[in-house]
């Protein structure tokens, strides 16, 4: 049963017993520097031999205890170990533990972390759907001001916190697995009232596959009936002011979800139970959440800072050498093209000559400044920036710099030394733009649309979508959409497929310029702000394509078809011609011409008349297949007036559809979807048995 009357809150979790609060005791961490910074979205860097091993290599409790080490060094080393003393030497500090937030859509991720800013970032995203990867760093400060109200005595041994927060749509997977590819911890979240979705799966099987710790917030708590709510309170105290009714509704559904999760190998518990027994290294922590009212947040923030002091503490250890991974490129007006990074370990000052991955091969610049959002704020919202000379670990970085037009996400960072070899660093950063980045690989094709976005990852995620959807990419760029833009999309309007001259515009804006450009070439310009919604613009402009071209083809487009006339039913001779027949062969339409290739004597063709109705059960239809009997009237012009049945012709022909290479043409070009397999093979016969003069 369901108990929620442990502990008083404030006295629900023992204190850490390792990690950062026992060391700092012995050698106090180095003050971080002073940096007011919120990030955007983390890149994947290239994994190790051991990371590409399948998940039977280590259990979860051994990865938590030791994540990623080859030999159990990343534990809290013993007190007596000589090991430890000689890394007490070189001790430089912690660094802010970084943590991405994934999960489905409309499962709350923005709503959480709203919640812990007391900021709207996700009612200002379109359609209130995350779009673009961002994070903000939360100082220690308003963490402990959360934790307390958890564990009053629990001490924050690092200096802050980043989250990455990453999109839930399908199409943004590669947001999703360059965010895991760079945080110490995860938190995935699940809506209570849906449990594992699509994206949900996913996101789990990425962290597994990183082997990735993370914790489960068992989000949207406050949707269970009867609720009774009270903003950012522990989750503790929320639950003791529940009615039993809350609690055993909640109990079911948390059960429910639970076995989803034994079913996909994860031992998981609710936190609580978790460190009363013991468990929080073996079994997943679950924080039940409300991301409307905040209940949970507390704890939550808590059982991240927990475990991150308790199993992360040598991966939290500053280290000097450099560690820094694009994870976005955006183009801003007032600043140019910038390029979002994550600097997890090592310096960055300005005027440091680096080395970033481009589409076009590596670009050797100079950083002109290194700016950040302020604490509590989302990178990817634009507000006003902190300017810094130097920024050390742990950070998320918007770079300006010159030449950076063609840089790509995933890219790693490096700074170039005085005794440094510029060629062979080139090659390096190369090698893992080639493995990692989507924009490098992408094969563009001569014929195609022409694809805008605002940021690089965005740009990937829609280049995604459009090849799972088919759709050809000739070029892309990010930013607003420039006359440049323009003109390049009206190439297409002078190859083969002329109905691809358009520019998808996706979360950018479009000059005035351009505009009247694209007025002038009479070139689409479709803009949207959602990915789906871009897409049903292009279906709605590919659909009336179509139809314009079929109207204008209507009339060359001969459908093959065979008639045999029943001899009982002949209702009018001529002029229109009215006869009953059984459609042998392929497909009856209205408009289609009637003739008789096989006259004796090898006359020329006797064309009878175009098909003006058919009728089908005295009801009027404008196709028939194979197999029906209909009534079918042939209108003549002036020239076919003198056929009448009886005289040129009798129930003994066979009737047949003119057809015509330019109507085989007009068929394949633009009325394929109404073909079918035997109307291709009618037409095939027709050829070999050369009733029509057709090449």
């Amino acid at each position: 049963m369901f108990n929620v009357d442990v502990e008083e809150e404030g006295n629900e979790a023992p204190k850490s017993k390792s990690g950062p609060a026992t060391r700092q005791k012995k050698k106090p961490a180095r003050p971080q520097e002073s940096v007011t910074a919120d990030v955007d979205v983390v890149e994947a860097t290239v994994p190790t031999q051991q990371e590409e091993d399948e998940d039977g290599g280590k259990t979860w409790e051994d990865f938590v205890r030791d994540p990623g080490s080859d030999d159990g060094a990343h534990g809290a080393e013993e007190p007596g170990d000589e090991s430890s003393k000689e890394s007490d030497d070189s001790f430089l500090g912690y660094r802010s533990p970084i943590i991405c937030i994934m999960g489905h859509v409309d499962t709350g991720k923005t709503k959480l972390l709203d919640k812990i800013r007391r900021t709207n970032v996700q009612e200002g995203e379109a359609g209130g759907i995350t779009q673009q990867i961002g994070a903000t760093f939360f100082p220690k400060l308003s963490l402990q001001e959360q934790t307390d109200k958890v564990d009053p005595d629990f001490d924050i041994d690092v200096p802050g916190m980043l989250i990455i927060d990453t999109p839930g749509h399908e199409s943004f997977n590669n947001l999703r697995t360059r965010g895991s590819s760079l945080c110490d911890i995860a938190i995935l979240v699940i809506d209570i009232m849906h449990g594992l979705e699509p994206t949900t799966v996913e996101s789990l099987e990425i962290l597994k596959k990183r082997k990735c710790p993370f914790i489960i917030a068992l989000n949207k708590v406050d949707r269970l009936h009867g609720w009774q709510q009270q903003e950012y309170t522990g989750i503790r105290s929320a639950m003791q002011r529940q009615d039993q009714t809350v609690i055993d509704l909640f109990e079911s559904q948390w059960q429910q979800w639970n076995l989803q999760l034994s079913q996909r190998g994860l031992n998981c518990c609710l936190y609580w139970d978790n460190i009363a027994n013991d468990t929080v290294s073996s079994c997943v922590s679950v924080v039940p959440t409300s991301a409307m009212t905040g209940e949970g947040v507390p704890d939550l923030l808590y059982m991240l800072l927990n475990c991150c002091q308790t199993m992360l503490p040598h991966a939290l250890e500053v280290q000097p050498e450099l560690e820094c991974t694009v994870i976005d490129v955006k183009n801003i007006e007032g600043l140019g093209t910038t390029i979002d990074v994550v600097l997890v370990n090592g310096s960055l000052n300005e005027g440091d000559r680096i080395i970033v991955g481009g589409l076009s091969g590596a670009i050797d610049t100079t950083i002109r400044a290194l700016l950040t959002p302020q604490p509590l704020r989302e990178m990817r919202v634009r507000n006003d920036y902190v300017h810094h000379p130097k920024i050390s670990t742990s950070m998320g970085i918007k770079i300006l710099a010159p030449g950076l037009d063609d840089a790509v996400a995933g890219s790693e960072l490096r700074v170039i030394g005085p005794d440094d070899d510029v060629d062979e660093i080139k090659e390096e950063v190369e090698e893992s733009v080639a493995q990692e980045s989507v924009l490098a690989n992408f094969e563009k094709q001569p014929e195609g649309v022409y694809v805008k976005a605002s940021t690089n990852g965005s740009l990937e995620a829609l280049l995604n979508f459009l090849t799972e959807q088919q759709i050809p990419v000739a070029d892309m760029s990010i930013g607003d959409v420039q006359k440049k833009d323009v003109r390049k999309a009206l190439i297409q309007k002078s190859r083969s497929h002329p109905e691809y001259a358009m520019v998808l515009a996706f979360d950018v804006k479009v000059t005035n310029d351009a505009k009247q450009q694209a007025e002038m070439d009479n070139l689409p310009i479709f803009t949207a702000e959602i990915i789906y919604h871009l897409f049903d613009r292009f279906n709605s402009h590919m659909e009336n394509w179509r139809q314009k071209q079929r109207e204008k083809l209507k009339d060359e487009a001969v459908f093959p078809v065979i008639l045999k006339i029943d001899n009982t039913c002949i209702f009018r001779r001529n002029d229109p011609i009215v006869l009953g027949c059984d459609v042998v062969g392929g497909q009856l339409r209205v408009g289609t011409p009637i003739c008789i290739p096989e006259l004796k004597n090898h006359e020329k063709i006797l064309e009878i008349g175009r098909v003006a109705g058919i009728e089908k059960d005295r009801k009027a239809v404008d196709v028939v297949r194979t197999g029906a009997r209909v009534c079918v009237k042939i209108d003549q012009n002036s020239a076919q007036t003198h056929i009448s049945f009886g005289r040129q012709f009798d129930h003994t022909r066979t009737l047949y559809s003119k057809i015509s290479r330019s109507s085989i043409d007009a068929l394949k070009a633009q009325f394929k979807d109404d073909m079918k397999k035997d109307d291709w093979n009618l037409i095939i016969g027709m050829k070999k048995k050369k009733l029509f003069d057709i090449q």
